[in-house]
């Protein structure tokens, strides 16, 4: 009961502004509902003046921002077929190993180039390997993320989504691309669902069929797996660093993703369990709300100004790991001629 008093607050309070927050997402899938929750919990830290109000939500906003986001990770798990993943995955492995790989190397180098600081330049790599804000969502326990670092790695994934959505099936029609191979690239090379969605849905358009938007949300989907072993890979290297620089010992368990375990068993109840789709959906959609409410929480612990101040660097390493990551894919494309 005492945990409940202190944590129902603030848990409630991100509750209410993510509704609108989900709602405006919906309208403008695009930019997404974390966004807008996002911008919506920042507009109402000035409105507020959210340092009066603190002592009564930090508990549940701490507890949103960290663990129910563990949780929507695990329900996101619902998601995946197990069946796709390996189909699909057959045929985009190498195009997925090299764009991971681009993604990091380009984000460690570029993020030492500019010295920004290694969890904000792990946060923007995952964010653009992976499936932007759910990869970052589910990176920030295992680093430790600070908020200020979450809110300036999804402003800068939300940023290129954008750019994306407009300018990857123009460049595709440009290059002369199958609709098989732009499918695989905006599945590949756009970091959110929905951006990807939004990008194939113009292309299907004008080719008149569904065969890349139904190539690209696939590739995407099991794209976003890559999560299990990124995440898992983290945490083995924050421990050996601490221990490093420590001296003293740093047990695995005590930062492990153990939200992981849930989403791979979420994955595989939804494969082989035959549970309706309607519960699935209603189970992602749930946890996709409630990474909106953590993106809340994260957005009311930001400084808004202290976040346009330090904002150059982060864009800029955003889009030398996009644009890296676009490059790669092309080119595995063409040697594998899947172009």
């Amino acid at each position: 009961m005492k945990q409940i008093k202190i944590f129902s607050p603030g848990i409630l309070f991100c509750f209410l502004i993510a509704i609108p927050a989900y709602f405006l997402g919906r309208v403008f899938p695009v930019i997404g509902g974390p966004v807008f929750g996002i911008l919506m919990g920042m507009a109402m830290t000035m409105v507020l003046k959210f340092e009066k109000i603190d002592c009564l939500l930090s508990g549940g906003l701490k507890y949103t921002s960290k663990n129910l986001l563990q949780y929507a990770i695990i329900l996101l798990g619902f998601e995946m077929n197990l069946f796709q993943v390996i189909k699909v995955g057959s045929q985009t492995l190498y195009i997925m190993l090299f764009t991971l790989t681009t993604s990091f190397l380009t984000a460690y180098f570029v993020g030492k180039v500019l010295r920004i600081n290694g969890k904000m330049t792990t946060l923007i790599g995952v964010g653009t390997s992976i499936c932007g804000g759910s990869a970052i969502a589910a990176t920030v326990p295992v680093i430790q993320a600070k908020d200020k670092d979450v809110a300036q790695a999804m402003s800068t994934i939300f940023l290129f989504n954008i750019v994306a959505v407009f300018i990857f099936p123009a460049l595709g029609h440009l290059l002369g691309m199958s609709d098989v191979g732009f499918g695989m690239w905006a599945g590949t090379a756009i970091n959110d669902t929905s951006s990807v969605v939004a990008a194939a849905t113009s292309w299907s358009t004008v080719a008149q069929n569904n065969t890349a938007l139904s190539m690209a949300t696939i590739v995407k989907l099991t794209r976003t797996l890559m999560i299990v072993p990124i995440t898992l890979v983290l945490a083995i290297y924050t421990v050996r660093k601490r221990n490093a620089a420590g001296g003293s010992s740093f047990q695995i368990s005590r930062i492990f993703p153990w939200f992981v375990i849930g989403f791979v068993s979420a994955a595989l109840i939804n494969t082989f369990a035959h549970i309706p789709v309607s519960f699935s959906h209603l189970l992602v959609t749930i946890g996709k709300f409630i990474i909106i409410m953590a993106m809340v929480a994260i957005g009311l612990n930001t400084n808004f100004k202290r976040l346009i101040t330090n904002g150059l660097k982060p864009i800029f390493l955003g889009l030398c790991c996009w644009f890296a990551v676009a490059a790669i894919s092309l080119v595995v494309q063409k040697v594998l001629e899947i172009w």
